[in-house]
């Protein structure tokens, strides 16, 4: 019985843990596709497209290593930011996170489409990057279905009604 007024705690954490986590994952996903688009626009120079080529001709271990290179390269720039807050300037802290976040994500995902043939070959990545599709799905299904979505998506559908409206009179 002791363990009953746990459970009732972890119940509403675990809810606010799950949304949180489908937020994040929300937000990579947004800015995923779009920011790997734009530096796949920025390969055209051939320098870059050089480096891309040469980054899609490593071999698993190798491409793994490059996949770690923009957590590490930003670790810098996320202390500074942190440090940053601390010190008082917590806007430009705030700021320098965000830019850190945006610059990761498209690094990371045009890192990712490059060496994604090379990363599935080591049999441990592809069942943990199966997992991890899975798990996400799931979590991102949870949320979709959630009521607060679905009011958001038909508040959405109703301000570009409304927005439409408002510019055709």
């Amino acid at each position: 019985m002791k363990s009953l007024p746990l459970r009732f705690l972890w119940l509403p954490l675990r809810g606010v843990i799950r949304l949180l986590l489908a937020l994040l994952i929300l937000f990579e996903e947004w800015g995923w596709e779009p920011l790997a688009r734009q530096l796949a626009r920025l390969a055209q120079w051939p320098p870059l497209r050089r480096l891309e080529a040469a980054i899609g001709r490593l071999p698993a271990y190798g491409a793994l290593a490059v996949l770690l290179l923009p957590a590490l390269a930003l670790l810098p720039v996320k202390i500074g930011a942190l440090w940053l807050i601390s010190s008082g300037r917590a806007g430009l802290g705030l700021i320098l996170i965000v830019l850190a976040k945006l610059l990761g994500t498209a690094v990371l995902a045009r890192l990712f489409s490059l060496t994604r043939p090379a990363l599935m070959q080591l049999a441990w990545f592809a069942r943990g990057y199966q997992r991890w599709s899975l798990w996400k799905a799931g979590l991102l299904g949870w949320l979709h279905a959630s009521w607060a979505w679905r009011q958001a998506r038909a508040m959405r559908r109703l301000l570009r009604l409304q927005w439409r409206r408002f510019r055709q009179a």
